[in-house]
């Protein structure tokens, strides 16, 4: 750094007005000033742009900021501007005149700070204007966004890797929010592996109230929550775009200042928007996730949700925007089943591999964890993060803390349903065999003659349904995103399942639940729920390679009647309404594979086997196998043999171990062989 350029102390005074840094901002600024490649996480509020700004001013050079929204950098070349720094921005929102300043502030070298889009990279004219505009640094805001399996991501993010080499320049990143798959992400992609300099300077929000609660009438809950901050600005996030009109049509009856945003309306409309809420004291905008990404409102007092956030990242960001100033503010969460299930199917219809998909029902269990709490809201948070804490005594549950009750046993009968029908059905499906009611498919499947049948009756369905949602909230059980939804036990709830260990669940969420049916009736029963949302999951991919609307290849009613009518060949297939005879031909074997693969099939070696005489043998096998895939006592990881093993097992017809030690492994001798043997010696 130059020896005549002030301290930078000096020049926060000097140019920012500020007498002192922010925890954790001076080294960060130094770090930055001195050229190194920079990772800083910091919680919403905590300084970040300050953290480039500053260093800008101390570097020799242009510093190129890449920012996701243009309201953000209108925002931020304003501010700097007042400051008396030569800021500039080049967006799609620009006067002529406005962008004619940009490029005579960069030729003639008085410009210190280029705001741009991430999607300007993508145009050969930027990259040849930076190449020639004596850039000394690249800070990238909200840097989760090159996540590209993230909540937030945008493509063109992951041209700035791109930049930076042939910038050959130094890079700082900046977040609020990125767990440790995110970090990695973004160091992969925009330092190209070479580990940045990395700051975590912690995300808890102390001056942010955490609430949270099961919706009950959850328009009135909204209003109430508005009611009692009359004159507060305050954003209330809703899963639709039909919602926001409607909240805030509701709040503006009763005398709030409110309006909605969501990305159907004009681009015009939504900067109006922008505008009204950076600039007017005590506006409410009801809005879904369109709004909010960079908004440099310092003053909003309270954050609520009208349906369910994507994920604890996606719900940290979110609360984040409240209470920037440090000043105290509030957040309220509402959620439901309905939300749960449509999480649940927007992961599972989506076009990402099933690792990705496990991962996101993880991340959406962990933000079920946090709503189902039993202890302090900010542990919770704050550990899913990494990082440790005591109770803050600022949440809803350190206010009034819940009562709890032992639910162990429920635990262990939920647990027990799962394990006797294979770990193969969802919620819906156990909870009718805990109530010991005779559905037809429980009675199909041989359901009713299990153990399990009807010991939950002391429950009602809501009440089962509550403890499931707590079970996945601790997750104790998973859905299984290749069978469909599946629930699946975790090693967390083995001891559970032992006796070794109790549970406590809150009273307060199962005495609270209800059997009332959700306002909107679900397209398909909860046990066809999961295999819809795969059927859809095919059509999406399908539509997407063709360039063609999705209820081009099948409408709704089609996959529908699908899912509930499960055809198994393509014969029976050809039988569903729409599936005409083209369609049958280009996509029956695509969306029977769906099917097929949600039950049960004869795989091809069983098929070879019958012509052999040996297709009774082999099912007696895989019969066998089945009551010892989780061991004898059912508590053990689960194994299991290939169908082609099992085929081999079924036409050698080995009657000793050393016979079965040809085909399997150790462990599946040590864990099948009697049973196997018993049923092979029989055969003999």
């Amino acid at each position: 750094m130059p020896r005549d350029v002030a301290p930078a102390e000096v020049m926060l005074k000097d140019v920012f007005g500020f007498d002192a840094f922010r925890p954790g901002q001076g080294e960060i600024v130094e770090a930055v000033a001195q050229g190194r490649n920079v990772l800083a996480i910091m919680p919403t509020g905590g300084g970040k742009s300050l953290c480039f700004q500053l260093p800008a001013l101390m570097r020799q050079g242009v510093t190129v900021v890449i920012s996701p929204l243009i309201a953000l950098m209108r925002d931020q070349v304003r501010g700097l501007r007042e400051a008396g720094v030569a800021a500039g921005a080049l967006t799609s929102g620009n006067t002529e005149e406005e962008t004619d300043a940009v490029f005579r502030a960069l030729q003639d070298g008085s410009l210190k700070l280029l705001y741009l889009a991430p999607e300007r990279l993508a145009s050969g004219g930027a990259q040849r204007m930076l190449a020639q505009a004596n850039v000394s640094l690249i800070a990238v805001d909200e840097a989760h966004c090159v996540s590209q399996w993230g909540y937030d991501f945008r493509p063109d993010y992951l041209r700035i890797g791109e930049l930076r080499r042939a910038l050959d320049v130094p890079l700082a990143a900046f977040t609020a929010t990125a767990d440790a798959e995110t970090q990695a992400e973004i160091v992969t992609r925009l330092f190209g592996g070479d580990a940045p300099q990395t700051f975590l300077r912690g995300f808890d929000r102390p001056n942010i109230h955490l609430a949270f609660q099961p919706k009950d009438s959850p328009r009135k809950q909204i209003m109430a929550f508005a009611d009692a901050r009359r004159g507060q600005a305050g954003i209330v996030y809703c899963g639709t775009r039909a919602k926001t009109e409607g909240i805030a049509r509701a709040l503006r009856e009763d005398g709030h200042e409110a309006t909605h945003y969501h990305g159907g309306m004009e681009a015009d409309d939504r900067r109006a928007v922008e505008e009204r809420f950076a600039t007017e004291d005590g506006l409410i905008v009801c809005a879904t996730i369109a709004f909010g990404m960079g908004v440099d409102k310092p003053d909003i007092r309270w954050v609520a949700h009208a349906d369910l956030p994507k994920s604890i990242e996606a719900y940290y960001q979110e609360i984040g925007r409240a209470g920037r100033d440090g000043a105290p503010a509030e957040t309220m969460t509402l959620y439901g089943p309905e939300d749960i299930r449509l999480r649940r199917s927007q992961i599972d219809e989506g076009l990402a591999p099933p690792e990705r998909r496990a991962a996101d029902h993880g991340r959406l269990n962990a933000l079920l964890g946090l709503a189902e709490a039993l202890g302090c809201r900010r542990q919770v948070l704050l550990a899913y993060f990494g990082e440790a804490a005591e109770p803050c005594g600022h949440c809803d549950l350190c206010d009034t803390p819940p009562k709890t009750f032992d639910g162990t046993e429920a635990v262990r009968m939920a647990l027990s349903a799962a394990l006797r029908t294979g770990e193969n059905f969802g919620a819906g499906h156990l909870i009718d065999i805990l109530l010991g009611n005779e559905t037809d498919k429980v009675s199909q499947r041989g359901h009713d003659k299990l153990p399990t049948f009807g010991v939950g009756k002391s429950l009602k369905r809501g009440q089962w349904q509550a403890v499931f949602r707590q079970m996945m909230g601790r997750d104790l059980i998973r859905p299984d995103g290749e069978r469909h939804g599946a629930l699946v036990m975790t090693d967390a709830a083995l001891p559970i399942l032992r006796g070794e260990q109790t549970i406590a669940l809150r009273h307060d969420l199962v005495d609270r639940a209800t059997d009332r049916r959700p306002a909107v009736r679900a397209m398909v029963s909860d046990e066809d729920a999961p295999l819809l949302s795969a059927l859809k999951a095919k059509r999406r991919a399908l539509a997407e390679a063709a360039r063609v609307p999705a209820y081009v290849i099948f409408p709704d009613r089609t996959l529908i009647e699908i899912a509930e009518r499960k055809p198994d060949s393509l014969d029976a297939l050809a039988r569903i309404n729409g599936v005409g005879a083209k369609k049958l031909e280009r996509y029956g074997a695509e969306f029977l594979s769906v099917v097929t693969g949600a039950h049960e099939q004869p795989h091809p070696a069983r098929r070879k086997l019958a012509a052999k005489g040996a297709g009774g043998i082999y099912d007696a096998l895989m019969e066998a196998q089945a009551g010892y895939v989780r061991g004898a006592d059912g508590t053990e990881k689960p194994l299991s043999c290939s169908a082609g093993q099992l085929a081999k097992l079924a036409e050698m017809r080995p009657t000793d171990e050393a016979g079965l030690a040809r085909v399997l492994d150790e462990r599946r001798v040590d864990r099948f062989g009697q049973a196997f043997l018993d049923v092979l010696r029989v055969a003999d």
